[in-house]
């Protein structure tokens, strides 16, 4: 019997609450797919933003305990202009205005003549967390001498630490011969000033001017006097790119707007989503009026041209044997998952046969379609006896 003649006595699209609830089932899964697109994009868009990208220490736009968001933005409420740079290139051609201070970071990824190129190039350098090779380089001769333990004052005639009075220093270094040391540090200083071709200055600002320190003692007013001596700074965050060359060719991500990976992912997301929408039903099926009705005599046919087209005889002779055996076990009051080896015996009984024969004729497999034939007709005589004797036992009433 076909899906058509077991579904013939009974109409599905008679309560329309079952449609209403299929349709609101459909409606529901487009707006979670839609809604889980839109929260993974603004994930993905925040997590790729400037904002929430991690950055180095004293990054001009570093709103952590290590950055130095707040010092730049009180430098331009007091109306400097504050240029950032992430690339010695920017830096340098940053530099070609005049009355400009350059701040360098952390200057581990410069070599020696990029240093002393873009200290040359500024009207006023100052090195935010020198090394001591970067100290000895910009103030020959000075060494490492310990770390600051407490407020200090200035010691020195130098016009901004005077008017910053006590800080709380970090890192400090001998001052040599020809270069102003202020806020004593062990045997050495924890800010050098060297009146180079242009002034440089030496102080460990990762302890002083980053966000987490920059209220302290008089830090805030030492870091406005020492960076904000001109009108315009070049922030300086050197990276690995600037490590063997300053002058490297940009990278992709560097030629492409920040918008366009995010963009990216959200389109990924979005097929993978509609994959998944296409891939499986939602639910379960639903029952849909066909256009014309079609016997079920038509649809064996057709299924009937399709095996044979398959010339699958083996697999044809499976579903006959399936039909066989389940219509046969229902008849001799067996359960739907009997056996064969079940069934045939209950056969045997009933219709006085030999229950091996019985099992031959259901486990026979043919491999021809002559084959085919023959095991079909065996099946259709084996189950008219069947009904015959079942019959015969139960009289009448039994149908």
């Amino acid at each position: 019997m076909t899906a058509v003649d077991r579904t013939a006595g009974a109409d599905p699209f008679a309560a329309e609450i079952g449609e209403r609830r299929t349709r609101a089932r459909s409606a529901l899964g487009w707006v979670l797919i839609g809604v889980a697109v839109v929260l993974i994009g603004a994930v993905v868009t925040l997590l790729s933003s400037d904002g929430w990208r991690e950055r180095e220490p004293l990054d001009p736009e570093g709103a952590g305990p290590d950055g130095a968001r707040a010092i730049v933005s009180i430098l331009r409420e007091q109306g400097v202009e504050v240029v950032e740079a992430d690339r010695r290139g920017q830096a340098l051609a940053a530099l070609e205005t005049p009355g400009t201070t350059l701040v360098i970071t952390d200057p581990w990824y410069l070599s020696d003549d990029t240093i002393l190129a873009l200290a040359d190039a500024a009207d006023d350098t100052v090195v935010l967390d020198p090394s001591a090779e970067t100290a000895a380089l910009l103030a020959p001769g000075a060494e490492h001498s310990g770390f600051g333990d407490g407020p200090v004052e200035p010691a020195c005639a130098l016009p901004a630490a005077e008017r910053a009075g006590a800080i709380l220093p970090g890192r400090g270094f001998t001052a040599p011969s020809g270069v102003t040391g202020c806020y004593p540090v062990g045997d050495g200083h924890a800010l050098l000033r060297s009146e180079r071709p242009s002034p440089v200055t030496l102080i460990d600002g990762t302890e002083l001017f980053d966000n987490a320190h920059l209220a302290a003692e008089g830090n805030a007013a030492l870091g406005l006097g020492l960076i904000g001596t001109h009108d315009r700074v070049v922030w300086f965050v050197p990276s690995l790119a600037d490590a063997d060359d300053g002058e490297a060719a940009p990278q992709l991500g560097d030629l492409v707007p920040p918008w366009l990976t995010p963009a990216i992912v959200l389109l990924l997301v979005a097929g993978l989503a509609a994959a998944v929408w296409r891939g499986r039903r939602f639910g379960p099926l639903v029952a849909e009026r066909l256009p014309v009705t079609v016997r079920g005599s038509e649809t064996l046919e057709g299924r009937a041209r399709l095996y044979a087209r398959a010339a699958d005889p083996p697999h044809a002779a499976a579903l006959l044997r399936d039909g066989a055996t389940e219509r046969m076990a229902r008849r001799l009051g067996l359960a739907a998952t009997a056996s064969r080896a079940e069934v045939a015996d209950a056969a045997a009984v009933r219709v006085g046969g030999r229950a091996a024969v019985i099992r031959a004729i259901l486990e026979d497999s043919p491999a021809t379609d002559a084959d085919l034939a023959e095991f079909g007709t065996r099946l259709r005589d084996l189950e008219d006896a069947v009904e015959a004797a079942v019959r015969t036992t139960s009289g009448p009433s039994a149908r």
